[in-house]
């Protein structure tokens, strides 16, 4: 698909691997809506891509089905959604504390796995009313994993199912909405210069990037979006879970 004159959804474009997806899309000529929490960088970075912010909380599920459509109206249309929202929690299945709680185990897979569910659902059904290209093609959708789904380390069992589900949910949902010319597919970081880590000094970061083949380094979001960019751009790719992780494999722990 070609990138330009394209409208695009980024949940979570205020910051990090999704801001850097909007700008990137906006660069290739993408008419651009960021979706985010209000109170963060959103609207100012919407301005300065030319496009347009609405605030939303994807926990929110009926709201944001309002939000979304919001978005698309003002687009005047939608073909590309990147979703980047997410996070997680420390906490074993049974620690010095106990069992890991149902409600913080819940809240996370709410959070990242039946949130993400709930975007794709609505964005596919906004992007097949959209005119096909030459291709057939109307839209594609890119959900964020991790590597964490395949190496799990110790404490991050919530986490590891939540971005395993966006992992698996690849291909069947590829399957579901190829006869719409709609492409599904999900992106698995490793470690990358965001959130927290973001500000970590040098000397803390080199002990977790050690298991890195090359780069030793975490991943910059903008390498984040350059793997979205070309997804979008190369109708071959689809129903998959690309890893983005420099060789990385997570030890336990």
């Amino acid at each position: 698909m070609d990138i330009t004159d394209k409208r695009a959804v980024v949940v979570g474009g205020a910051s990090g691997m999704g801001r850097a997806s909007a700008e990137l899309l906006a660069e290739r000529g993408a008419k651009v809506a960021i979706v985010d929490r209000p109170g963060g960088a959103g609207e100012a970075i919407a301005s300065a891509i030319g496009g347009v912010f609405i605030d939303g909380d994807i926990t929110d599920h009926s709201a944001i089905e309002v939000q979304l459509a919001k978005a698309v109206e003002q687009l005047g249309g939608l073909n590309i959604a990147v979703n980047t929202a997410g996070g997680g929690i420390v906490g074993k299945t049974l620690g010095k504390k106990g069992p890991h709680t149902l409600e913080d185990f819940s809240s996370v897979i709410d959070l990242n796995l039946i949130s993400t569910f709930n975007l794709n659902r609505l964005q596919a059904a906004h992007m097949a009313e959209s005119e096909p290209d030459e291709d057939g093609e109307r839209g594609v959708i890119i959900n964020t994993s991790s590597i964490a789904a395949f190496e799990g380390q110790i404490g991050q069992v919530a986490y590891s199912a939540a971005k395993a589900g966006i992992a698996g949910m690849a291909l069947t949902m590829a399957r579901d909405l190829g006869p719409y010319g709609i492409r599904a597919l999900a992106i698995a970081p490793s470690l990358f210069e965001t959130g927290a880590v973001a500000g970590l000094p040098e000397d803390a970061v080199g002990p977790l990037v050690a298991g890195n083949a090359f780069p030793k380094r975490m991943g910059r979001p903008s390498e984040y979006a350059k793997l979205a960019a070309a997804i979008v751009e190369n109708p071959m790719l689809n129903g998959q879970c690309l890893r983005l992780d420099a060789g990385m494999r997570f030890a336990p722990r």
